[in-house]
């Protein structure tokens, strides 16, 4: 058996490029064999890719994030949601009401602008804020989301960006026991609207949330969202005392399993790709 295959080199350029290494050869006889290949298929895949970059940068379209975010908003407004703005910087205190002091592993990932305020790692401080306004309305249900960039330092960039995006709903008012059933009709509304047919319900332990309603999908089983309902240990905190369901789905994980794809980084905000496209052509 010949052991002589692509190089690391080689295998990093290809991915960047988007080349499916599955259904590739990657067993050869010699060099010159190997790298003459390689030089034909990157020529070939540089000049694929440098046509869909044309495309999207003379047609004036939209980013397949952008569109996501905006099929995601219309199907939740179709559903009476409302879309809401908070802000990015939030306060140690904020953190602290869920529960994530010094002592908590979550701290260390998170961007300290100063001692009192950081970039947000999460939705739900903000939309806990939301709540308490929204309680005091005597109408019911309430519905509102938001979808917007939250940061963590994280070390697993196959999966993970220390920039991300994250959509987070709320719906308050539910009986109690409509609640686990509204979760799973909401988060299928997003995966199916997203792209996604494969997916599955799993139940996980949070240091945060507790017991959690997860979404996998893929062949790997990522999680996609995760999600709970209220009454809940941190309603305490914030003075929240009604029914809930929340769900929180990262968009770029949503892209990544709908576009068969391994790794996170080329959809998410960085220099390197646009629209999933490797920009050093």
């Amino acid at each position: 058996m010949n052991d002589l295959t692509w190089t690391p080199t080689q295998v990093r350029r290809l991915k960047e490029l988007g080349v499916d290494l599955e259904n590739l050869r990657a067993d050869f006889s010699t060099p010159v064999e190997r790298n003459k290949l390689f030089q034909q298929i990157e020529k070939k895949q540089v000049k694929k890719e440098k046509a869909r970059l044309k495309e999207l940068l003379t047609k004036a379209g939209k980013t397949k994030i952008e569109t996501l975010a905006d099929d995601l908003t219309c199907v939740l407004n179709q559903q009476g949601f409302v879309r809401v703005a908070t802000p990015i910087i939030i306060s140690k205190s904020a953190l602290a009401k869920m529960t994530i002091d010094e002592d908590h592993p979550l701290s260390r990932q998170v961007y300290w602008i100063n001692e009192k305020q950081c970039l947000r790692p999460m939705l739900a401080p903000n939309l806990y804020s939301l709540m308490v306004d929204f309680n005091r309305l005597n109408h019911r249900p309430i519905r509102f989301f938001e979808i917007g960039s939250c940061f963590r330092k994280e070390s697993d960039g196959s999966r993970h960006n220390s920039e991300f995006t994250m959509l987070n709903l709320v719906e308050m008012g539910l009986a109690k026991e409509k609640r686990h059933d509204r979760l799973k009709e909401l988060a299928a509304i997003i995966a199916k609207t997203a792209g996604l047919n494969d997916f599955r319900f799993e139940n996980e332990e949070s240091t945060v949330y507790g017991t959690t309603l997860d979404v996998v999908a893929g062949p790997a089983n990522i999680e996609v969202a995760s999600g709970a309902m209220g009454p809940h240990p941190l309603d305490a905190a914030w003075g929240i005392t009604d029914t809930w369901v929340g769900i929180g789905f990262g968009l770029e994980r949503l892209l990544m399993i709908s576009q068969g794809d391994t790794s996170i980084g080329k959809w998410g905000k960085n220099l390197s790709y646009l629209n999933g496209i490797r920009l050093s052509l």
